[in-house]
């Protein structure tokens, strides 16, 4: 079975971040099912250049960015939770994605926040946002608060969520992508 691409994007402005922590623990859990080829993005890596206003402004490191998001065979995407949603730079990034450049792409779908009132975000903000896209997000959303992580590593039951995601995850992408239907413009 060939590599399969996959970008891990934590929408982080600064690190550490357990946002990072936890798209890190994802991708290796990913990783322990099949081998695949992995790129890890915080938000910090995109630098000043995500700010542009449309994809033909974009300097060069966050259109690459940009253009190895589209190019992955699946998305683990996280967010920390900031007034009540994914960060706005987060959904910023992903506005200049090509919307057909996602479709039928599996997704897991994460975030941190503060404590368990923010657990929805995953279904409320998050699933909705990969719906408009046609990707397909695992039924398995990941969502995690300080006290899920004891000294940097995920507790047994944030772990259990984290291998039941990817299992649901590797499920998708044995789907491959000649399975996945086209996406037709209409004018």
């Amino acid at each position: 079975m060939s590599r399969l691409s996959i970008v891990a994007v934590s929408g982080n402005t600064h690190r550490p971040s357990r946002t990072r922590l936890l798209v890190e623990a994802i991708a290796a859990e990913v990783g322990s099912w099949r081998s695949i080829d992995l790129e890890v993005f915080d938000l910090v890596d995109i630098g000043e250049e995500i700010g542009a206003f449309s994809r033909a402004a974009l300097g060069p490191r966050a259109a690459a960015i940009i253009r190895t998001i589209a190019a992955a065979d699946g998305l683990i995407v996280g967010s920390p939770v900031y007034k009540g949603s994914y960060t706005g730079l987060f959904k910023h990034l992903f506005d200049l994605v090509e919307p057909q450049a996602l479709a039928g792409k599996p997704v897991i779908a994460s975030a941190t926040g503060g404590g368990h009132r923010h657990a929805l975000v995953v279904e409320h903000q998050l699933r909705p946002l990969f719906g408009f896209f046609g990707a397909h997000t695992v039924p398995t959303g990941v969502y995690a608060s300080a006290e899920d992580f004891a000294d940097g590593a995920p507790s047994p039951q944030l772990q259990q969520r984290i291998a039941d995601a990817a299992f649901e995850f590797d499920r998708l992408l044995s789907l491959g992508r000649a399975n996945r239907p086209s996406v037709a413009r209409v004018a």
